[in-house]
C-alpha cells in the first residue's frame, strides 16, 4: 500500500512541511514516514537516505518556485515592475503560509543554508545552484531595465546577487519577526543599489 504511486508524493509533503516547521537536522525518516502515513519500509523504497529525500524536496521546490519567478520575470511589463511584482508574490506566499501554519516559515532555501551549508556537502552545492539560478533570471531583468536607462549599474549579474541577497535578508527578518510586512522595505532597497531612483519616480516613469 506504501508503494503507490501517491505515496513519494506523500513523503515529499511531509518533509518539506516538516523541515520549513522544524529543520532539517532534527527530523527521522520514520517522524517523516508517520507524517506522510506511509510505512518506512516504502520510504527507502522511494529514497535511499534522508538525504535523499531533502535533496527531491530542493528539488521540487526549485521546479515550483522557478516556473513562478520565470512567468513574472518574463511577463510584459516593465523590467522594475516585473522585479517588484516579484517582491509583491513572495510577500503574498509568506502570508500563506502565516494563515495557515501561524507562523511566516521564511525562505525553504535560505533556512536550508544556514543549517547545513557547512554540513552537508551535496545539500550544499544544490543550494548554490538555485540561487545561482535565481540570480541569472534577475541579471536578464536587470540588464534590459539598464538598457532601457531605468536603471544605472555596470555589473548587472552582481547587481542581481545583491537583488537576490536583499531578497533572501528581508525574507528572513520576516520570518524572525513573524511579520511579513517586513517586505514592505526591499522595493525602495532594490530602487537604490539598482541607481533605480525613488520609488514615486520609477512608479511615474511605468
Amino acid at each position: 500500500m506504501g508503494r503507490t504511486s501517491d505515496a513519494r508524493a506523500k513523503l515529499l509533503d511531509a518533509a518539506r512541511s516538516l523541515i520549513e516547521l522544524r529543520g532539517y537536522s532534527a527530523l527521522g525518516v520514520a517522524e517523516i514516514c508517520k507524517a506522510a502515513g506511509v510505512p518506512k519500509g516504502s520510504f527507502y523504497y522511494f529514497f535511499e537516505s534522508k538525504q535523499a529525500l531533502a535533496l527531491a524536496v530542493i528539488d521540487e521546490h526549485w521546479a515550483a518556485q522557478e516556473r513562478d519567478w520565470k512567468r513574472i520575470l518574463d511577463g510584459q511589463e516593465a523590467p522594475l515592475q516585473r522585479l517588484r511584482q516579484l517582491f509583491e508574490a513572495t510577500e503574498a506566499t509568506l502570508r500563506s503560509g502565516q494563515r495557515t501554519c501561524g507562523s511566516v516559515a521564511g525562505c525553504l532555501f535560505g533556512n536550508l543554508t544556514l543549517e547545513l551549508s557547512t554540513q552537508t556537502e551535496a545539500i550544499r552545492v544544490r543550494l548554490q545552484e538555485i540561487f545561482d539560478a535565481q540570480v541569472e533570471l534577475i541579471a536578464t531583468v536587470v540588464a534590459e531595465a539598464v538598457e532601457r536607462g531605468e536603471a544605472g549599474v555596470a555589473d548587472t549579474r552582481q547587481a542581481a546577487r545583491s537583488v537576490v541577497a536583499q531578497l533572501e535578508g528581508q525574507v528572513l527578518f520576516a520570518k524572525l519577526h513573524n511579520d511579513p510586512q517586513r517586505m514592505g522595505a526591499l522595493w525602495a532597497s532594490c530602487l537604490a543599489l539598482l541607481g533605480a531612483g525613488a520609488p514615486s519616480e520609477v512608479a511615474a516613469g511605468l
